[in-house]
């Protein structure tokens, strides 16, 4: 049964959680500053088999937009919270980009509660460094550092920015103006100073002790996309040996390629 609810994580502060009850459950949670909505091709595959649920997470979509809490140590017990009131158990949690930070910072707070297995698409768990040529990083400094100090200043630096990020970066194919349109407006949903906070959280996290916990623990699976498959998988196979490595289009490529996404989380699931 399809349900949407909202639950109270903080003081004045609800997440929406859309909860599809059936099976083993599969947890989803989006990227910086992306919504629920983007991760429809997966709520409609594996709902016919499993319990699944997807997270607005704090100050994105239809959850509260709140002016605290706005970093991945918040969201990590978020998560907690909503996995308690859901009476989650043995889950598969799927986080996409910094979704996947949410997730290492859980691990970092409860250790592996209640978890089954992991799946971590296309986020290195030490997203700078300044051995860019040795670890799997999002960009140079300059760069990132660009994005906050000239991008995420105001609604239009923001707007420019994902939508950059959306036709060179996430989407391999050419992008129609009614599908960007329909991703910028997500991304826009959360106000471009906490996308400024959030952006900075991300960038600054270093979860390399929890990766490595997670896939020593449990079955783990990283997707990555394809730009960056050569430094991502040897940064992946140093730090968590035991993890098995897809590689599959861009940044989005669940949204672009779900079929063959959904089969390969279908895949790993069932081993």
């Amino acid at each position: 049964m399809k349900s949407g609810k909202y639950i109270e994580v903080d003081s004045g502060v609800e997440l929406y959680v859309q909860d599809i009850v059936k099976g083993k459950p599969i947890v989803f949670i989006p990227g910086w500053t992306f919504t629920t909505e983007v991760f429809s091709e997966q709520v409609d595959y594996f709902s016919k088999t499993n319990r699944v649920i997807v997270i607005d997470p704090r100050s994105h979509g239809r959850s509260s937009i709140t002016l605290h809490g706005n970093d991945y140590v918040t969201h990590g017990a978020d998560l907690a919270k909503v996995l308690q009131e859901l009476e989650v158990i043995d889950a598969t949690l799927v986080g996409w980009s910094f979704g996947c930070l949410t997730i290492w910072e859980y691990i970092r707070q409860y250790g592996m509660k209640n978890i089954h297995s992991l799946i971590f698409v296309d986020m290195s768990p030490k997203p700078l460094s300044i051995h860019q040529e040795l670890d799997w990083v999002e960009g140079p400094l300059d760069e990132i550092g660009a994005v906050y100090t000239t991008y995420l200043r105001n609604p239009s630096g923001q707007r420019e920015f994902i939508s950059n990020y959306i036709t060179q970066v996430m989407v391999q194919r050419e992008v129609k103006e009614a599908e960007l349109n329909w991703l910028v407006e997500q991304s826009l949903k959360t106000p471009y100073y906490i996308a400024a906070n959030l952006f900075a959280s991300g960038m600054f996290s270093d979860y390399r002790e929890e990766a490595a916990l997670a896939s020593h623990s449990v079955p783990t699976l990283t997707i990555v996309a394809e730009h960056w498959a050569d430094s991502a998988i040897v940064f992946t196979r140093k730090l968590s040996p035991q993890t098995q490595i897809q590689v599959l289009g861009g940044h989005l490529m669940f949204w672009e390629y779900s079929k063959i996404f959904n089969e390969t989380v279908r895949d790993f699931l069932n081993e």
